[in-house]
């Protein structure tokens, strides 16, 4: 066995835990992508036709419901800026002081009422307000790298991945096939396979994927990726049963004490770290900033009051933040857009996860 094969099948055994997980992490964070020239066969590949793939995938239909990481809450809170962002971008948000936010912690899947599988990937969504009407939205997932380094990767990975009738699970010959023709997946994998999940979502850190660029005031321009790490998490038992383990987890942590996230900022090298390619992570003695904290101190029921509408778009972003040349940014953006574009012509239940509030 290669040793390509090898990762396929551990991941199969360890991360894709079930067919809703297998077509989550495939979609996490991406949900689909814009193809305008790119022709798959007969058929041309857009957003629309690989957002029907997951609604396919999830299956089952749930009007109204995020077609994908469907299962959320919503939460809110501020992000403590200290300043040390301004040397690298002029955004307004790195200046010393406390911006609003609101956010939606998520598993991946287009079933709002699956269970909280502890290998599936998880999300974070956040919407900071900024002085001036300026928002910056992020999208960001449990997983340091991303399987798939193109929108095409990606479309193919998932028709590899997908569940058999038959069985409602992967085949995994065909996973390992997959894998074993696409090295840039196979090394994704080894990094992803890295330590077992975090028992609650306060342990967990999240990470952006994709390669931005901040610019300051003297017009320099750098690559970075940033991720949020756990500030001192609070130390609950997660809970040992129940399909919303999870997220019940979520709202007994917030409501007792405030989550705190360390938001840090990693300096790439012009020329020599990848921009374009999010299955490759950049070296570990690349520099980093802390650029504040994240503090999360509400937790709700997702509903139209909240998150229920916005859509955690990447690419919407303040002045002094740019998109890299990664094709997957424009792709994501795209297929938010249609996703947005479906649910909002359906009526919207009530969250799966309901917060009784404290």
């Amino acid at each position: 066995m290669t040793e390509a094969s090898r990762h396929s099948l551990r991941l199969n055994r360890r991360t894709l835990l079930g067919s809703a997980a297998v077509a989550a992490l495939g979609a996490a964070g991406i949900g689909g992508f814009l193809l305008t020239e790119n022709v798959i066969g007969p058929w041309r590949l857009t957003a629309r036709r690989l957002v029907d793939r997951l609604q396919d995938t999830a299956g089952g239909s749930f009007p109204g419901c995020r077609r994908n990481h469907a299962k959320g809450l919503a939460v809110a809170g501020y992000f403590e800026s200290n300043g040390n962002g301004v040397e690298l971008s002029k955004a307004s948000v790195f200046r010393p002081g406390r911006y609003r936010l609101d956010g939606r912690f998520s598993l991946a899947g287009g079933n709002p009422h699956m269970p909280d599988i502890p290998a599936a990937p998880r999300g974070l969504g956040l919407r900071l307000f900024l002085p001036g009407g300026e928002q910056w939205r992020m999208a960001m997932i449990n997983i340091p790298v991303f399987l798939d380094a193109s929108p095409q990767d990606f479309y193919d990975r998932t028709l590899a991945f997908a569940p058999d009738p038959a069985t409602g699970k992967p085949d995994p010959a065909a996973m390992s096939r997959y894998v074993a023709a696409h090295p840039k997946t196979a090394a994704a994998l080894s990094v992803i396979e890295q330590g077992a999940p975090p028992a609650t979502f306060a342990d967990t850190a999240f990470f952006g994927l994709n390669a931005f660029e901040f610019s300051n005031t003297r017009g320099d321009t750098v690559p970075v990726r940033w991720r949020l790490v756990p500030d001192n998490p609070p130390r609950l038992a997660p809970l040992a049963t129940g399909e919303n383990a999870l997220f019940e987890g979520l709202v007994a942590g917030i409501q007792a004490a405030p989550l705190r996230w360390k938001f840090l900022v990693t300096v790439g090298r012009r020329g020599v770290d990848p921009t374009d390619d999010a299955t490759a992570a950049w070296p570990a003695d690349r520099r980093e900033v802390q650029v504040g904290t994240v503090v999360l101190d509400q937790v709700h029921t997702e509903s139209a009051d909240n998150v229920q509408n916005v859509n955690f778009d990447p690419l919407v972003l303040p002045d002094g933040i740019t998109p890299s040349d990664d094709p997957l940014l424009q792709a994501r953006s795209a297929a938010y857009a249609e996703s947005f574009r479906r649910r909002a012509g359906e009526a919207k239940p009530t969250g799966a996860v309901v917060v009784k509030e404290a």
